[in-house]
């Protein structure tokens, strides 16, 4: 089998838990999934049956042997998480809606083990709980949003993979004006709103490319000198890092913390990336103008 890009994700932007542990046993699972007929929509729903099982165990999180169970469960998940992409991209099986369908799953399993978690702190001081449990939920969706747009524009400028394409605000993908079509302009909106770039910035720097395609790789070349180390910096808003947070949280018997770290930390961290990646992205255009 035969694929146009690359089957693991770029080394150089990648978080390093995936790097050096996650993506290494997703790709040994990758050709055996593919060898048996296994599609990455299966990989997919099979990653969020592990994080529903999470969500099961850290209801019983003061239980060491539980808060275990749903640590691995999790880090099961995120095998599964880059096994599914990796297994769509070496049998060319990329589409629109497992795109979704892994965001999807993504969600559901958080969702499983946050409310697992809160029905269980919901016992420990009340029902106010659920409050700061949503929001940071709400926190948790834009945060990953404004993450992944860093990394699908950094692919799709840096690269040129076709498979990153930004989506245009307002589009109709996937096609029809069903419920999974507004579910994807309502998440390509989210993107945009969250990931300190604007439309303008894409459209100058896509005008640029286009301008004169013999200076393309050089301009590709030097978008990606001047993004990936920025771009490795947002990693700290990966689901990885939530993972081992939500872990240590429960063996701390006060997986509370966590969600007050996720409405509030991660939002400060957010803020501060999105000041400095607006920054970056004025700069670029300003040598890409000067230089043209």
């Amino acid at each position: 089998m035969e694929t146009t890009e690359p089957v693991r994700r770029t080394s150089e932007i990648e978080e390093v838990t995936n790097l050096y542990l996650i993506h290494p046993v997703s790709s040994w699972l990758t050709p055996r999934f593919a060898a048996v007929g296994i599609t990455p929509n299966a990989v997919s729903l099979a990653g969020m049956a592990f994080g529903i099982a999470a969500g099961v165990a850290y209801h019983h999180y003061q239980s060491l042997a539980c808060a275990l169970a749903g640590f691995v469960l999790m880090v099961a998940w995120h095998v599964m998480d880059g096994a599914d992409g990796q297994l769509a991209r070496l049998t060319n099986a990329q589409s629109e809606m497992g795109k979704i369908l892994d965001g999807i799953c993504d969600y559901v399993t958080f969702i499983a083990v946050y409310v697992g978690l809160a029905t269980t702190l919901n016992q420990e001081h009340g029902p106010w709980i659920w409050l700061v449990v949503v929001g940071a939920g709400v926190a948790h969706a834009a945060q990953s949003a404004a993450y992944e747009m860093q990394r699908q524009a950094y692919n799709y400028w840096g690269w040129g993979r076709k498979s990153a394409e930004l989506a245009k605000l307002g589009a109709a993908r996937p096609r029809g004006s069903g419920f999974l079509g507004a579910l994807y302009r309502a998440y390509v909106g989210l993107q945009y709103l969250t990931a300190g770039v604007t439309v303008d910035f894409h459209e100058k720097l896509g005008a640029a490319l286009a301008a004169d395609t013999a200076r393309a790789p050089a301009l590709r070349a030097r978008y990606r000198a001047a993004f990936a180390p920025a771009v490795r910096r947002w990693s700290i808003l990966s689901a990885n890092y939530r993972t081992l947070g939500i872990f240590l949280a429960a063996l701390a018997g006060a997986p509370l913390l966590y969600f007050w770290f996720e409405l509030i930390g991660f939002s400060l961290i957010l803020a501060v990336l999105l000041s400095r990646q607006a920054a970056l992205c004025a700069r670029f255009l300003r040598e890409v103008e000067r230089t043209a």
